[in-house]
């Protein structure tokens, strides 16, 4: 079974066989084709007899959201296989586990993780995670710091950087957040409600000035190894766990564009309640909840970055630069802002929108979110490079919230 082939079920059931000593000899496995996504299949193997599990994801060579005519590199599964064992070593706890990868079929197997869930899921529930502003803002500081000039060998770096060129899955997000969504691309989406809106869009000069400057730092600026797609979608969780998956689109790349991911997609959620939160006291209260856990997130990461750049900083002239490490600091904020409006923006008006706003049923409440996203993405975009705090983010997003 060597050569590349998408997987039935049946053969995913026979390479679960095959791995020594997790499966119970003679175990009666089932398999279940899982995948929600846009580019992988996923095989969810189980053994009810033992109750042990495992996920096998395979990458297709296109997208299915569009379908073969969306040709896909199949050495993501490489770059996503390296990535999370990278990160396993760099955040341990904090992302599955690693089983196996089979360089053939383009197949990771790795840990189950059941007992979680996707957390847009649980957001759109209504359920808060206590633990995640301090579980993500370990897991960026410590991945995004330790793969940074300021954290490793720069030598190692640039080999690093060789290893993990995704130039592919780069163009995707080269183009779905940073230009059609402010042109008549034929790949935009959009609610015929709001069009006016995207028209608007097409047609704001100063935005595009500032879109172009953040498009631009996301195609030359190798700050660190970055997940590249860290949204809600990207993240299990429980009360008492998160664990981030899917950094297929892992490359080197501004350290603002993995938070504000983070940023933009609690922010969604926020926009989103206009309908998941029926009674106006109890949507106050979760979007302060939301924005409570964007300062958090933000926050604690600075304070977790800064430590690590305290401890373990190898680069003598950054480390040793009075105010420097402030002047850094202070334009990951406002990488982070800026990255957050676009992917805010494209998720609504562009290709691949998120459950948060398009399973609204109620057309009015969806539309109302919709302009509600686009008034708080806009309004990031443009102020960006003004930013000097995360109360900043809050207050615009409370503010357009409550006209």
């Amino acid at each position: 079974m060597s050569a590349y082939h998408p997987l039935t079920e049946q053969e995913a059931i026979q390479i679960a066989h095959s791995l020594d000593g997790f499966f119970p000899e003679g175990a009666v496995l089932s398999s279940r084709e899982i995948g929600d996504g846009n580019l992988n299949l996923v095989f969810h193997i189980t053994d009810s007899a033992s109750g042990k599990s495992l996920i096998m994801k395979q990458a297709l060579p296109y997208a299915k959201v569009v379908g073969e005519s969306w040709p896909l590199t199949l050495d993501r599964a490489r770059i996503e296989s390296e990535k999370l064992i990278l990160e396993s070593e760099l955040a341990p706890g904090l992302v599955p586990a690693v089983y196996k990868f089979d360089p053939d079929l383009y197949l990771t197997v790795m840990e189950d993780l059941s007992d979680h869930i996707i957390m847009r899921q649980g957001l759109i529930g209504g359920t808060r995670y206590p633990k995640f502003a301090d579980d993500i803002s370990t897991f960026m500081a410590r991945t995004l710091f330790f793969t940074s000039d300021l954290g490793m060998n720069q030598q190692n770096k640039k080999l690093r950087v060789k290893a993990f060129i995704n130039p592919e899955l780069c163009k995707i997000t080269e183009d779905l957040i940073f230009d059609d969504p402010y042109t008549n691309s034929p790949n935009n989406s959009f609610d015929p409600a709001i069009r006016d809106a995207a028209e608007k869009l097409w047609k704001d000069n100063e935005l595009h000035l500032e879109v172009a400057i953040l498009r631009d730092k996301f195609l030359t600026n190798t700050q660190a190894l970055l997940h590249g797609d860290l949204h809600t979608g990207s993240v299990f969780v429980t009360p008492e766990s998160t664990k981030v998956i899917d950094p297929e689109f892992a490359y080197y790349g501004p350290i603002g564009f993995d938070i504000g991911a983070v940023i933009a997609n609690l922010l969604l959620n926020f926009a989103g309640q206009e309908h998941w939160t029926p009674d106006a006291d109890k949507r106050s209260d979760f979007r302060r909840y939301l924005t409570d856990t964007v300062r958090d997130v933000w926050n604690l990461f600075d304070q977790k970055f800064r430590a690590l750049w305290n401890e373990h900083g190898i680069d003598r002239i950054a480390t040793s630069t009075p105010g420097y490490q402030d002047y850094y600091m202070n334009r990951l904020l406002q990488d982070a802002i800026g990255f957050a409006g676009c992917k805010i923006v494209r998720r609504i008006v562009g290709l691949s929108h998120v459950v948060d706003i398009d399973r609204i049923p109620d057309a009015a409440a969806r539309e109302r979110a919709q302009r509600l996203a686009l008034a708080i993405g806009t309004s990031l975009i443009r102020n960006n490079r003004k930013a000097h705090s995360i109360e900043e983010v809050i207050d615009t997003a409370l503010s357009a919230a409550s006209k």
